[in-house]
């Protein structure tokens, strides 16, 4: 039992922490590589190339290895490639978000991956809506909450925070409390940003419909990082039509390519499915929460950005609505696992009771006899 309770509840908690942890420090190295001059499109399609050539072994090999196999069909494959467009069409929104404004506004946004997840597993029949209970309010009230946190951060910037030399604590900065005519990338990096969730979202959910028909986490990464690279590869072209925009430096754009191919394009697409097929869509999306704190403590640090009070009070109001859908999803969740034990003892101890009975009855024959 205490092996079942880690493998399903502390394994998959520990190990999505710290891979939200790596993903917020790879979108930092990915902010500092675009202030050297490296394009995005180029950026993601080196990326993903970078975990397909990593993956075409190991898939190889981890195939080689199962005892069974499920079977590789062209729907599979198929939908792997809808699922490659998908994915890939988030990167290319989500870096490009990042590059107009900030890998906290990035962390910040993120926070509605809970909601817009719940919302989608809902038309899906994923999740199941009864509104005169206390747990589907909770998660419709918390994704209302989280759209409205992620209004406040994209047109609200309030006050810039900035921390004092010498007396190490905050000082306020005032600034226009609405967004002004100069902040307009601020505005394109919210928009773009809050459209790579949304197809992160459907991501998720895909892949869900995938691992229920081919259970093989490993082959199902390869190919989809194998269909984002020709994807990725199409768009780079077309948009970068400049030879030398291609031709990677050897300094931090190249260590921000080769970092994000393995522990975001490979290992974190790895931890996604596994943790989907274990656990579910809504369970992955809850830790997104975490990014915000990681990236603002990286950004200020590293890259020099300016910390406002809108990313703040609009992170603080996404959280409170997600860990409200959070409530609502845990609660349910209690409430079935109370009623399947107060159903278990009737189905499972009428069997032993008439077993006994048997017993006893063939003992008191024997005696007789």
């Amino acid at each position: 039992m205490d092996r079942r309770l880690c493998h399903r509840d502390l394994v998959p908690f520990v190990v999505l922490v710290a891979n939200e942890c790596t993903n917020t420090a790879l979108f930092t190295l990915f902010k500092a590589a675009t202030t050297k001059g490296m394009s995005d499109h180029v950026f993601v399609a080196y990326a993903y190339a970078v975990a397909t050539i990593l993956l075409l072994p190991i898939s190889f090999f981890y195939r080689r290895s199962r005892v069974v196999n499920p079977p590789l069909s062209f729907s599979i494959l198929y939908k792997i490639a809808i699922l490659g467009v998908i994915g890939c069409s988030s990167q290319i929104l989500g870096y490009a978000g990042i590059k107009y404004s900030s890998p906290t506004l990035s962390s910040a946004i993120s926070n509605l991956v809970p909601a817009f997840t719940f919302i989608l597993a809902v038309i899906c029949r994923m999740e199941k809506i009864v509104l005169q209970t206390r747990t589907t309010q909770a998660k419709i009230l918390g994704s209302i909450i989280s759209v409205l946190g992620a209004f406040v951060v994209t047109f609200y910037k309030g006050p810039s925070i900035i921390i004092g030399d010498a007396s190490s604590s905050f000082q306020l900065q005032q600034s226009n409390v609405i967004l002004d005519p100069l902040d307009i990338n601020w505005i394109i990096g919210a928009f773009l940003l809050t459209a790579c969730n949304i197809l992160l979202t459907l991501w998720l959910i895909v892949q869900v419909e995938i691992l229920k028909e081919f259970p093989d986490e490993i082959t199902m990464v390869f190919f989809y990082n194998f269909y984002a690279a020709i994807v990725a590869a199409i768009v780079g072209l077309l948009a970068e039509r400049n030879s030398s925009a291609w031709k990677i430096r050897l300094d931090i754009s190249l260590i921000s390519i080769v970092c994000t191919g393995i522990f975001n394009k490979f290992l974190s697409s790895t931890i996604y499915a596994w943790g989907v097929h274990l656990k579910g869509p809504v369970y992955v999306a809850m830790f997104k929460p975490l990014s915000i704190i990681i990236a603002v403590i990286m950004g200020v640090m590293l890259l020099g950005d300016i910390l406002h009070i809108g990313s703040i009070i609009g992170a603080i109001i996404i959280s409170i609505g997600f860990y409200t859908v959070m409530w609502g999803k845990a609660t349910e969740e209690k409430e079935e696992d109370v009623d399947n034990l107060q159903e278990s003892p009737t189905t499972e101890n009428v069997p032993l009771l008439q077993s006994y009975e048997n017993v006893n009855s063939d003992k008191k024959i024997d005696g007789n006899v």
